[in-house]
């Protein structure tokens, strides 16, 4: 063929095949071993090949296999990250995304797809009592902290004109526990990280209201302005702010106040009363891809002030120009994003609620809560196992202290040895976390593949690799 399309007939056959690879895989999904057995030389040898000058056409499906065989089995026994497990109903839509291909940049370029993100958006804010806010879809947490600090600074201390002149300073208010993208975030505004105020947590990892205080009150009398980062659902432990009392210390002091909620906010879904405090925000992030099992990527900032947005991103040169007087058919999300490509996100998230119903999605993230709850039943109830916070969200976090004083400092070596073991036998996957300079089996329930026999398999997959390495 002279040209790189393909008829109708054949994308039905490369596209048929594709998809006998993907339904045999959900077939094997919980028969298979979570970590794939293979080596890095392996995968090498299969996939780092030299640049092929000519195609191979149809033979290249026999890599898709492949690619598909040597990675990780999502089934209802992965509690490694934060992380849903990936709704195959929005899955049934990825392909139809590709081929519509639309640049969700503004309605002139995608009518349809941007009808549906402000749709999509809209229903988010209801579901987790944010009505009213407006937002976007993003790729995930990170970009969606990193909009929303861009936002706050620009609110607070407006810079995209001169830059932080003549020793112009903004504080960044945030607890030991926050997530990693808010320093990211902070030093790609030019913040800078030694303006970040690091508040401390209390036993049960919650930031200290009293000390956000003192620290906010003490910058205030230097004429510095503060955004606040509350965390709803921590990324180690699921910890939850006391956000309403936050909210209250911002206000006093016209800070901004965003809610990181990438892993939390959505299960106000389903848990409305462990997240009052949500509606208090300047701006919130969330992630449908993790407690809306939605396939990656799939993250949303949420925000009050649609004009923060407009002033923190609107900069758009003449060929962006909207030609309509209409409100709607003039809308442009890059007016309110960093973001300018942006693929059409909104369309499995939509289609996946429609299906299901937010009952449905209700249901399934009030299952992760209660099998996080009976899994921290089962450690506090083995003595050689010892829970390492209160469980709010979905993690669990515990450590195998066997007979041992829980101070012996060799129980980090073990429990790392641990976590290897289980990891290599492949029918578990679980994460770690260091707590108070304690590392800790972590497990982390955000899957709608679970089930109480899967739960039920952790607390004897751990003993069995400690007895092993022991």
């Amino acid at each position: 063929m002279d040209s790189i399309d393909l008829s109708p007939n054949q994308f039905k056959k490369l596209a048929e095949r594709v998809l006998e690879f993907a339904t045999r895989h959900l077939e094997e999904l919980e028969l298979r071993p979570i970590a794939p057995r293979v080596k890095a030389s392996t995968l090498e040898e299969l996939f780092h090949t030299p640049l092929p000058e000519s195609g191979v056409g149809e033979e290249a499906l026999e890599q898709l296999e492949a690619v598909a065989r040597h990675s990780r089995a999502q089934n209802g026994r992965f509690f490694g990250y934060v992380l849903g497990s990936g709704d195959a109903v929005s899955a049934t839509t990825e392909l139809l995304c590709a081929v519509l291909n639309q640049n969700v940049t503004a309605w002139r370029s995608a009518p349809a797809a941007v009808t549906i993100e402000r749709t999509v958006i809209s229903w988010l804010a209801q579901a987790i009592g944010c009505s009213g806010f407006s937002g976007t879809l993003t790729s995930g947490g990170s970009s969606a902290n990193l909009m929303a600090l861009a936002m706050a600074r620009e609110a607070k201390t407006p810079a995209n004109q001169s830059g932080l002149t003549d020793g112009r300073r903004i504080a960044v208010y945030a607890s030991s526990q926050v997530h990693m993208s808010i320093r990211k975030a902070v030093a790609l505004l030019g913040i800078g990280h030694e303006n970040i105020r690091t508040i401390r947590v209390d036993d049960f990892f919650h930031m200290i209201p009293q000390d956000l205080a003192h620290a906010m009150e003490f910058d205030m009398a230097r004429g510095i302005p503060g955004v606040v980062v509350a965390n709803a659902g921590t990324v180690n432990t699921g910890a939850i702010d006391p956000l309403q009392e936050i909210a209250a210390i911002a206000s006093k002091h016209d800070a901004w106040l965003h809610i990181d909620g990438a892993y939390g906010a959505l299960a106000a879904i389903a848990a409305p009363d462990k997240l009052s405090g949500l509606e208090l925000a300047d701006s919130i992030s969330l992630d449908p891809h993790k407690w809306l099992y939605q396939p990656l990527d799939c993250g949303c900032l949420l925000y009050r002030d649609l004009g923060a947005a407009r002033r923190a991103f609107s900069d758009s040169g003449e060929y962006v120009r909207p030609l309509s007087e209409d409100s709607r058919e003039g809308y442009a999300i890059f007016e309110e994003s960093m973001e300018l490509s942006r693929r059409f996100r909104a369309l499995k998230l939509w289609f996946s609620i429609r299906y299901h119903g937010f009952a449905k999605l209700r249901e399934s993230i009030q299952k992760d809560l209660r099998h996080a709850q009976r899994l921290t039943r089962q450690i506090q109830a083995h003595p050689a196992l010892e829970l390492q916070a209160p469980v709010e969200l979905s993690a669990v976090c515990f450590r195998y202290v066997g007979g041992r004083s829980p101070a012996d400092p060799e129980l980090n070596e073990l429990n790392a040895a641990i976590l290897g073991r289980i990891l290599e036998r492949g029918n578990l996957y679980l994460s770690n976390a260091t707590l108070r300079s304690k590392f800790c089996l972590r497990a982390c329930i955000v899957n709608h593949r679970t089930t109480d026999a899967d739960i039920d398999r952790v607390v004897p997959e751990v003993l069995l690799a400690a007895k092993e390495v022991c």
